[in-house]
């Protein structure tokens, strides 16, 4: 089922997305829902962000190859994680298919993209064992993951390397049937592809993340995990458009713009 979170004439709402028709829902993912007699065409509504989370989650270094390759361009010794570590991010960042990233004016030339799987929960869950943990997944969908990497190695934090507004794309819906042994991450630059990777080969994988969590921590419903990448970015500049596809969810798609070239979070 994908599950799509849309806007239309004026309303926001959940729908199940069959094809290019949304079936619009009263209620939606996490709290029950009912099919309503409203439906719309796809490419007539807006895409929203396909969740607002609770807490925003991220795995950092879970791809051996992009920490590998990082290193090196770098100069320095590979670090490769011993265990899995989680991080946060800001939901000011997020932004939904299709809308802008904005470039900061006082941004250097540094501007990354990094396409991720993005786990999204379903329901509460404490203390489970790797066999559990895929129970509390709701589905999936894509996220892109921009860096200001002047930014990120000069600040004590990443509080604006990796949390500026509009720097983390998430959608287009979530997909909760996939086959995460046979998905492959496609990252495209105006069309042309630069990165393609199995999207299940990490480090450690999304069980092994949530069982850790969930020993410290609760998840609730509506939290996301973003699982890190592999491959490395060229450069981003205004007027530059990034594609993140992973097979069997779909396609994130993003223009990049300076700022000041439009109205960005008004």
């Amino acid at each position: 089922m994908r599950w799509i979170r849309f806007s239309a004439a004026g309303k926001t709402a959940y729908g199940i997305l069959e094809g290019e028709r949304i079936t619009e829902v009263n209620g939606g993912p996490f709290n029950g829902y009912e099919r309503t007699g409203r439906v719309h065409l796809l490419g007539a509504v807006k895409f929203e962000l396909p969740v607002i989370p609770p807490t925003f989650y991220c795995a950092g270094k879970n791809y051996a190859a992009h920490v590998i390759k990082s290193a090196q361009s770098r100069g320095v010794k590979p670090d490769i994680p011993q265990k899995p570590d989680i991080g946060y991010r800001a939901n000011n960042a997020l932004v939904a298919h299709n809308e802008p990233v904005v470039i900061p004016r006082d941004a250097s030339e540094k501007i990354v993209y990094e396409g991720e799987l993005v786990v999204v929960i379903g329901k509460k869950a404490k203390h489970l064992s790797e066999s559990e943990a895929l129970s509390c997944v709701l589905g999936y969908t894509i996220g892109n993951d921009i860096s200001e990497r002047t930014w990120q190695h000069s600040d004590r934090t990443f509080w604006r390397g990796k949390n500026t507004d509009t720097f983390k794309p998430m959608g287009p819906w979530i997909e909760t049937n996939v086959d995460l042994e046979a998905m492959e991450t496609i990252v495209r630059l105006n069309g042309v592809e630069q990165t393609r990777f199995p999207t299940n080969a990490m480090v450690f994988g999304i069980a092994t993340y949530i069982s850790t969590m969930t020993r410290y921590l609760t998840l609730y419903p509506g939290d996301v995990i973003w699982m890190g990448t592999d491959g490395t970015s060229p450069n981003l500049k205004a007027g530059d458009v990034v594609e993140v596809e992973i097979t069997g969810i779909g396609t994130l798609r993003n223009p990049f713009v300076a700022e000041g070239a439009i109205d960005s979070r008004d």
